[in-house]
């Protein structure tokens, strides 16, 4: 019996056959097989199209260390020794791990029309479960949602640059660890949110990736004109389950590499160091939906402000926000973005279609479209773990019949509590959570944490600018 027939359902082993035949019907050579790692980054190796079956049937190896490094790729446990940190033998000597591609995820690539792409889940060599799979993490949230006979309904709203490439910074002296930024110019002024000349400015970069994304069936509903300079934003119609987190890396890794293949770098860090660039945001609208019927449960009835199922849930994503901030802005610079009267939030707190609360609550009677937008995220998140902690929260909520306190007017003004304004404390507030050591377990605390610790202290070793604007003159 091979693996897929293992770990696969009858109707994920005919999507395998149906892929295949796909591929003998094109023009496609090779197929890039990736998997999802713990920043939310795509790794993986490239096959020729006659090893798909092969990949299909019984997965391809990987080097284990892949799972250990932080976002400068440097691996940061002791993998040399006969214990990792995870029991002896387990992910030692850069042994190996197995992907198995997931064929619901297959795509040819507009720009490079000879290249399929699939993404994979993880597993242990002997076919058992990773416990640092982030995507298995999202399906065993979606699975726990449904035994209560919901389906998780959610919407992207990702803000992002694309910048004018001037230099690559390709020398030698380039190849740094991590590598040296390349050198970029604007391609247009901020400072006019949504007006049309501003548009037309960006519009031939827009094309490119309107016309990607429709050849790669993204739900996209809008391409907008930001309002930070060369800022973008793009939204996408709802998706059910696990295919919004699927969207969305696809939807980072096209507009990425079709940008630099146009002469554009496009970044999804949240708040690029150059003059005056805003915070970059990724407001995930969410709702919850019967699963037999496909009604909508936070619609709420004729003279009510909010449904109890949508309260609970507001509440359980309120209790938990600052244990949260680590998956929903797990980097360093995401915290720069929590700042007052700038769209953003900066405390813990919901409020009726208010861009300014953490929580906007677009909810009325008779609307089908009623959801909560968490403003909270930013757009270089993984997005599997975005989406399950609000899940996972939400359910909590549901469970304890937790309710959200009065909705707040005046959000910049308001005495509820802040949220994370460093790293460390969303770092700390994220290992103190017994509600994560619960559903997450300590294993994935434990391992998650000491990542993000390294990338810390790597941060506090470095010299930064406002040390040397601060002090090389004065002392």
């Amino acid at each position: 019996m091979t693996l897929a027939q293992q770990l696969r359902s009858d109707d994920e082993l005919a999507a395998n056959e149906a892929v295949l035949q796909t591929v003998a019907d094109s023009d496609v050579k090779s197929i890039r097989v990736v998997f999802v790692d713990q920043h939310g980054v795509t790794r993986g190796k490239t096959i020729m199209a006659s090893g798909l079956k092969s990949a299909l049937n019984g997965g391809i190896s990987m080097t284990s260390t892949l799972l250990l490094k932080d976002t400068a790729h440097k691996t940061v446990f002791p993998v040399w020794g006969e214990d990792a940190g995870f029991g002896k033998g387990v992910m030692t000597g850069a042994s190996d791990f197995l992907m198995l591609p997931d064929a619901s995820t297959f795509k040819i690539l507009p720009w490079a029309p000879d290249t399929g792409w699939v993404l994979c889940d993880i597993y242990h060599n002997d076919g058992s479960e990773m416990a640092f799979s982030t995507r298995r993490i999202l399906k065993d949230a979606l699975r726990r949602l449904h035994g209560y006979g919901l389906q998780y309904v959610t919407g992207l709203e990702v803000e992002f640059y694309v910048l004018k490439l001037d230099d690559p910074k390709l020398g030698h002296n380039d190849a740094d660890w991590p590598e040296v930024p390349p050198k970029t110019s604007l391609i247009s002024h901020g400072y006019q949110y949504l007006t049309e000349n501003r548009m037309d400015q960006i519009d031939g970069v827009m094309g490119l990736i309107r016309d990607a994304a429709l050849a790669l069936d993204l739900p996209i509903r809008t391409l907008e004109s930001e309002f930070g300079p060369s800022q973008f934003e793009v939204t996408f119609d709802p998706c059910t389950g696990i295919q919004t987190a699927d969207n969305m890396v696809l939807f980072r890794n096209m507009v990425k590499q079709v940008c630099l293949r146009a002469g554009y770098h496009a970044t999804f860090m949240c708040r690029p160091m150059f003059k005056n660039a805003m915070g970059s945001g990724w407001h995930l609208h969410q709702s919850l939906v019967d699963a037999e019927t496909g009604d909508n449960l936070f619609v709420p009835e004729q003279g009510q402000n909010l449904p109890p199922l949508a309260a609970n849930w507001i509440g359980g994503l309120l209790k938990h926000a600052a244990a949260s901030c680590l998956l929903s802005t797990p980097t360093i610079n995401g915290y720069k973005r929590y700042q007052p009267f700038a769209l953003a939030p900066d405390r813990i707190q919901w409020g009726y279609d208010n861009r300014g609360a953490m929580l906007r609550v677009l909810a009325r009677a008779g609307d089908p479209a009623s959801r909560v937008e968490n403003r909270v995220g930013e757009p270089a998140a993984n997005p599997y773990l975005y989406l399950a902690s609000q899940i996972l929260c939400g359910l909590d909520g549901i469970e304890n019949d937790l309710t959200p306190p009065e909705p707040v007017e005046k959000p910049y003004e308001s005495n509820a509590e802040m949220l994370p304004c460093v790293f460390p404390d969303a770092l700390q507030a994220f290992e103190n959570s017994t509600f994560y050591k619960d559903v997450l377990g300590e294993d994935f605390i434990g391992y998650l944490s000491h990542i993000k610790s390294a990338e810390w202290r790597r941060y506090l070793s470095a010299v930064s600018e406002w040390e040397q604007r601060e002090y090389f003159s004065l002392f």
